[in-house]
């Protein structure tokens, strides 16, 4: 990796995205399982054409579409096949650290963060259609972001995460958010250790689709509200935050049918599998084989994993992780995302404070491909 990191004078996560693109062709090393091993041919191609140079046009789809990662941020990043927050690394997190200590963290907040502030009483209705409904009520009469203290603001992002949390099932009260949770699920403590691990994984994932949105809107001036909701709505995508939705389909039907029939049906029809591979973890999700560390899925779940691993080559991402644990502790239908949705709520937030101090709007140019206008 540092060999073509050097000779494309680009950095690790550039190099994944060249290989999620298929324009490096990747394979293990035989003598190190550890370890890549990358098509020399592909990467002297994309250095001929560096040097070559690049039209306009092309830098802009290429910055757009994840090859050149081009707003700076300190929030979250990638090393090693390792996600960090901060510098820290996530999955050390996950293992004692609560989701309010690492939104202190992600905001750069001075005061110790509390989820309770301005929140009270339970809601009639959770789930995803009151979490939304609340958000959208909230955006609509939001103060703008600008002319505001940083204090003020991280004080508005407290009540919003506790609101939205109690909107996705959390008890109303004072303890950590992933007590809430379980207790909002009638769960035991060890359920909300489980939650807490999972949701700190969660928080942040470097400049996402959604993280992208949250700074659009945060750029405008757009409330902390308008923000979230702009992130949110774009995390709900199959492809994005409730790509879990997906693997529990799968999972239903591996529990109807067995997990030999859907692997091969699978298989056979050229079909991926939802939740295996992820192009920045050549190797495997840390964050998904943390998850799966903490519990023993149901014993299909676990089959299914295994020989998907074994005849694709892909490990489980967090998703598939996300899912297993719902599936583990028997939690309503639409707690995975109720859970990625919260927790990323602060990751979010986080993109939006940051973006504040950028004086500009993001405003990215298109690029005409249609019927030329008549002279």
């Amino acid at each position: 990796m540092d060999e073509v990191c050097k000779q494309l004078g680009v950095r690790p996560q550039t190099v994944y995205a060249y290989v999620s693109r298929q324009k490096i062709e990747v394979m293990p090393d035989p003598a190190d399982s550890r370890r890549s091993l990358y098509r020399l041919e592909d990467v002297s191609l994309l250095v001929k054409r560096k040097q070559a140079g690049r039209k306009h046009e092309t830098l802009a789809n290429n910055t757009l579409f994840g090859a050149e990662p081009s707003i700076p941020t300190s929030l979250s990043t990638f090393y090693r096949q390792r996600l960090f927050y901060r510098g820290q690394d996530a999955v050390s997190l996950a293992e004692d650290a609560t989701l309010e200590e690492v939104a202190q963290r992600l905001w750069d907040a001075q005061q110790p963060i509390d989820f309770s502030w301005a929140t009270s009483s339970k809601a009639s209705q959770t789930g995803r259609v009151a979490a939304f409904t609340l958000l959208a009520q909230l955006a609509a009469t939001g103060h703008s972001t600008h002319g505001r203290l940083t204090r003020v603001l991280h004080q508005e992002s407290q009540g919003l995460v506790g609101q939205l949390a109690i909107a996705f099932g959390a008890q109303p009260g004072q303890d950590p958010l992933h007590l809430r949770f379980a207790k909002g699920w009638q769960k035991s403590k060890s359920v909300a250790a489980h939650l807490r691990s999972a949701m700190v994984l969660l928080v942040d994932h470097e400049l996402t689709s959604s993280a992208f949105a949250t700074r659009i809107a945060a750029s405008t001036g757009a409330s902390l509200p308008a923000c979230l909701l702009s992130g949110l709505t774009t995390l709900s995508g199959p492809l994005h935050g409730d790509a879990s939705g997906r693997v529990q389909a799968l999972f239903d039907d591996v529990e109807r049918l067995g997990e030999d029939h859907v692997i091969a049906h699978y298989l056979s029809t050229g079909m991926p599998l939802a939740g295996f591979g992820h192009h920045l973890y050549p190797d495997g999700d840390p964050r998904a084989a943390a998850l799966l560390a903490r519990f023993d899925p149901p014993e299909p779940i676990t089959r299914f994993i295994r020989k998907a691993t074994e005849l694709t080559g892909l490990q489980p991402n967090i998703d598939v992780a996300l899912a297993a644990l719902v599936a583990h502790h028997r939690l309503p239908a639409d707690t995975a995302f109720s859970l990625f949705a919260c927790a990323r709520s602060i990751g979010l937030l986080a993109h939006a404070l940051e973006q504040l101090d950028v004086s500009q709007v993001i405003r990215p140019r298109g690029r005409y491909v249609g019927v030329m206008p008549a002279a």
